[in-house]
């Protein structure tokens, strides 16, 4: 038998730790290993099987499209590309959609778009505001953009033009507005740095200081949108309108996609300002059409904010019975558990070992992102693993 892990040391650039098991089959919340051993999956592609592992809505599209049309460029239209962008204005605030392929091409195409506003409407101010220990990507604007000094140490020169604020602090994005700045870009909840939640008014307040300075609000939807907090996108839930919203993640339902939207006064690029070879491939423009249709009938931003409550009360009662977790926070379906120590790997090779898949965010948290129709006897199953696992601490 081949030992897979073994090649990966080989001819794999190591840049991440991985979880010691190959796995080669999922279906819904399960996957399977090489060695046909089974798990309940609370990762999901790292919230991006927002349907679970090969959904049928999501396989067929793919097999369908993929026997139609594969790839055209963008020199061309294509119908599930167009599909696509009708269903994301119909169903948001925003007003014009480009698709592309991740999140980070989403961030950087929403970045590029500021820039150029700023260009257009500021007295070319370029300047972006992000916020410490954010996460919108790993390109080389994007790591400057994130609020990470880990990220931004093996890379300097960075590129300039990204000022990095404290997080959940208004005055700290006021005193650092200038007549260079042309945006704020937020994460509504922090999902990669602990799942991390600003006071309920914050960003509100964020939204009327761009309002009152003229300056755009970009919200970095990757993980908070399609669903993942209980509503459709994250602004809903917080109750505030962005200028300019990147998606990916869940949006293809499995499929790599991403797609950034714009208010029609920041939709300001015109013929020649962005392309992209596999931006809106009929393929994954299919495959998220069919997600996020299904999405919206099926009401799955409701299911993951009842069930989504659901695990964190499940949560909260395994903290009173444990005095070593100290906090329980989330909404929706996007759920952290922090530890009193750095006990993080233990708990999720321990709960490996029991047959639940669980992210490990910082050295004393866990993050809970299982698909968003999951049910609550799977969130049963899993809270057992759990409380099993952490008994042996």
């Amino acid at each position: 038998m081949t030992d897979w892990q073994e090649l990966d040391s080989k001819y794999y650039m190591q840049t991440i730790v991985r979880v010691p098991v190959t796995l080669v089959r999922g279906e819904g919340v399960r996957v399977w290993d090489d060695k046909g051993r089974e798990y309940l999956d609370f990762v999901c592609g790292l919230a991006v099987n927002c349907l679970g592992h090969c959904h049928p809505i999501v396989a067929d599209a793919v097999a369908e499209q993929a026997r139609t049309l594969m790839q055209t460029s963008l020199w061309y239209y294509t119908i599930p590309m167009l599909q696509l962008a009708e269903l994301l204005i119909q169903n948001s605030c925003l007003d014009k959609v480009f698709i592309c392929n991740s999140g980070l091409e989403a961030n950087e195409g929403a970045i590029k778009l500021a820039r150029r506003y700023g260009a257009l409407n500021l007295n070319g101010a370029y300047e972006i505001i992000t916020t410490n220990n954010s996460f919108h990507g790993r390109s080389l604007a994007l790591t400057a953009a994130s609020g990470q000094v880990k990220m931004h140490t093996p890379y300097k020169p960075l590129p300039v033009g990204f000022i990095n604020v404290e997080n959940n602090d208004i005055e700290a994005i006021k005193s650092a507005t200038t007549e260079k700045t042309c945006a704020v870009m937020l994460e509504l909840i922090q999902a990669e740095t602990g799942v991390n939640l600003p006071d309920d008014d914050y960003p509100k307040k964020v939204r009327e200081w761009c309002d009152q300075k003229g300056i755009l609000l970009i919200l970095d939807e990757v993980q908070t949108g399609i669903g993942r907090l209980g509503t459709l996108f994250g602004y809903q839930t917080y109750g505030i309108e962005p200028d300019i919203m990147a998606l990916a993640k869940g949006l293809g339902g499995g499929m790599p996609i991403g797609a950034f939207l714009a208010k029609e006064k920041a939709s300001v690029f015109t013929v020649g300002d962005h392309n992209s070879t596999f931006g809106g491939n009929p393929v994954t423009s299919a495959t998220a059409y069919a997600t996020l249709k299904y999405v919206i009938e099926n009401d799955i931003p409701g299911n993951a904010k009842q069930v989504g409550q659901y695990l964190i009360d499940g949560l909260k009662q395994l903290q009173r019975k444990y005095q070593f977790i100290t906090e329980v926070r989330g909404r929706g379906l996007l759920v952290a558990v922090e530890f009193d120590n750095e006990i993080g790997q233990s708990i999720l090779m321990a709960c490996l070992k029991e047959g639940l898949l669980v992210n490990q965010v910082k050295p004393n948290a866990l993050r809970f992102i299982p698909p968003l129709n999951i049910g609550k006897s799977e969130v049963d199953e899993a809270l057992g693993i759990l409380d099993k696992t952490l008994s042996t601490v």
